[in-house]
């Protein structure tokens, strides 16, 4: 069957000819960078020409920057976020990391902010502020601009931002610095404990929402701290630490000299009480049926109130 050209196809096949040599270039040239030995370095002069040489400069995270040193290529990114925390009396270490420059010799203009009262903390390595916990940690040679606080307080706790200033604009870094303060509390019933007299007293403090364990638990009689009471003998402090760490306090042959208020204490921790009660064993029995007799009787006395209360109720009802 002979070849029919639809009307048009004349003009169109000349067209698409033109098209083909016009491209011809771009094509070439595009195998040039996909084929040659310097691929590697052809890409990162595009990349650089598109994105910017500022956008070089950031480190979005620890994995991001030990993969770019390696590389020595890839896009970064601006606005990044990271969560520390740290325990009430520690030192808090805010990283912040900027690319090598390339060809720049002068240092980046890196400035630490606290957002919750915008007070420039930091720029370069210069402090202003009269706080001496603040200082910036910056090796000679190294990306890392480090805030450090030490001795973290309440008040530290919130976010900070890190400020890289380049000649295509500002770049930021956040630090959401979480202070968390340990709990201590004593098991035991209604903040007291009974002990028969000359029977041992046992009691165990548990500390929990602590990122390290504690270094030491004190337990303190009356004020008197007694780990290492060797006067009065017979004491044993016995601690595990942990996530949950606990630690057991045990007193020999309770006298009355014993009664009091016992104290939990540890580094950097809310303190936990009870207080202790030695006594003989029919004086603790009277107090528990006092107890349990003040207990029945709050819940008759409860009972009568709310069927006074019904009675009016009842009475409109009827009428």
């Amino acid at each position: 069957m002979p070849c029919v050209l639809q009307p048009g196809q004349g003009v169109l096949l000349p067209a698409l000819r033109l098209l083909l040599i016009a491209a011809l270039p771009t094509l070439l040239h595009a195998t040039t960078v996909d084929k040659g030995p310097d691929k590697h370095e052809v890409s990162r002069r595009h990349i650089t020409n598109q994105q910017g040489n500022w956008q070089q400069e950031w480190y979005s995270g620890t994995d991001d920057y030990h993969q770019r040193l390696g590389e020595g290529v890839g896009p970064a990114d601006n606005n990044t976020v990271t969560n520390v925390t740290v325990q009430l009396g520690g030192s808090a270490f805010l990283h912040c990391r900027v690319r090598n420059m390339g060809e720049r010799t002068v240092s980046p203009e890196v400035t630490w902010v606290r957002r919750r009262d915008w007070h420039i903390l930091t720029t370069g390595i210069s402090t202003y502020t009269n706080d001496e916990r603040f200082q910036v940690l910056h090796p000679e040679g190294s990306d890392d601009w480090t805030l450090q606080i030490k001795y973290v307080q309440r008040r530290d706790n919130g976010t900070y931002e890190c400020q890289v200033a380049t000649g295509a604009g500002l770049m930021s870094h956040f630090v959401n610095l979480h202070i968390v303060v340990p709990e201590a509390f004593i098991l035991g019933s209604g903040g007291e404990h009974h002990v028969d007299r000359n029977s041992p007293i046992s009691l165990i403090c548990i500390i929990e929402k602590s990122p390290t364990p504690p270094q030491y638990v004190f337990w303190y009689h009356n004020d008197k701290m007694i780990n290492y009471d060797t006067q009065r003998g017979g004491i044993t402090v016995e601690t595990e630490p942990g996530a949950r760490t606990q630690s057991r306090l045990t007193i020999r042959d309770a006298s009355d000299a014993d009664s009091g208020n016992y104290t939990c204490s540890a580094s950097n921790t809310e303190a936990a009480s009870i207080f202790v009660f030695v006594s003989e064993g029919d004086k603790i029995a009277a107090i528990s049926r006092r107890k349990t007799s003040s207990a029945d009787s709050s819940q008759a006395s409860r009972a009568a109130l709310f069927a006074a209360l019904l009675l009016p109720v009842g009475l409109l009802v009827r009428r």
